[in-house]
């Protein structure tokens, strides 16, 4: 069986899919494409259950030879169902020609299933298109599972020591927590745990990044892609600026601070969310 995947959006928003196409996978033994923007495609390297990326600047302005394209790409392969995030006329149209039998989407003239999405962290929300397909999501229970190069590089990078280990992840945006505020904390936590080991977040690439983070102990990240990589991978996380109603409801995840407020956001709340207050 096959399974097609249709996910606009950023790499934020292909992580946030990534549960539901892997319960898929799972469930219905399906081999699942994603059609996603090329800038973004790198998000499904993180599931080896992936068996194409087929590049598709949804959010671009793609012309009519574009969705041509894409339609040819859809038809060869003989998918059996279709899970489509994406809206508009063109989709639609693309998708009534593609004799795909089995189309859920939030709405359009092609869907032979309609459902509407769940409230809350954007990874559940998905659970609705795939109760059509028969397969029930818990996108809380997903884990990341990575290579054991790639954790091995990460564990060898890590400072020395034997502490509690802390990745900084602020996003860099002109609406993130102060930067000496990023700066001091570390030494406000060393006043309470001396061994403490900070560490910034990077990495060349996704899967680097992910690693990274899975060899810590907590991620404090005002940063949307650090934070679904958190996410995805079970890790505690104090995320800055977020909707808490767009978290997974389980320990050791929470939201502190208001997005475009987070100026007004002291170290003394962060340190109580880091259970260090």
């Amino acid at each position: 069986m096959r399974v097609l995947f249709l996910v606009p959006g950023g790499v934020s928003a292909q992580l946030q899919a990534i549960p539901a196409a892997a319960q898929v996978a799972q469930d219905l033994k399906a081999q699942v494409q994603v059609a996603c923007s090329p800038a973004a495609a790198a998000a499904w390297s993180l599931l080896p259950a992936v068996e194409k990326v087929i590049p598709f600047a949804f959010d671009d302005g793609p012309s009519l030879a574009d969705w041509a394209n894409l339609l040819g790409n859809v038809r060869e392969p003989d998918f059996q169902a279709c899970i489509n995030l994406a809206s508009g006329r063109q989709v639609d149209l693309m998708l009534s020609m593609s004799h795909i039998p089995n189309r859920v989407a939030a709405a359009g003239f092609s869907a032979t299933s309609t459902v509407t999405p769940e409230a809350g962290w954007g990874a559940q929300a998905l659970s609705a298109f795939l109760r059509p397909l028969g397969v029930t999501l818990d996108a809380s229970q997903f884990r990341l599972s990575l290579p054991k190069g790639a954790l091995e590089q990460a564990a060898a990078s890590m400072p020395s020591g034997q502490g509690p280990a802390l990745l900084l992840a602020p996003s860099g945006n002109r609406q993130d927590w102060p930067a000496d505020h990023w700066r001091v904390l570390p030494e406000a936590i060393r006043s309470k745990l001396p061994d403490l080991r900070v560490i910034q977040a990077g990495g060349a690439n996704l899967l680097q990044r992910a690693a990274q983070l899975a060899s810590c102990d907590v991620v404090l990240s005002s940063d949307p892609i650090t934070s679904q990589l958190a996410l995805l991978s079970g890790m505690p996380l104090v995320a800055l600026g977020q909707d808490p109603a767009s978290l997974p409801q389980r320990e050791g995840v929470q939201a502190v601070g208001q997005a475009g407020a987070l100026e007004q956001l002291g170290t003394p709340e962060v340190l109580k969310a880091l259970g260090l207050g």
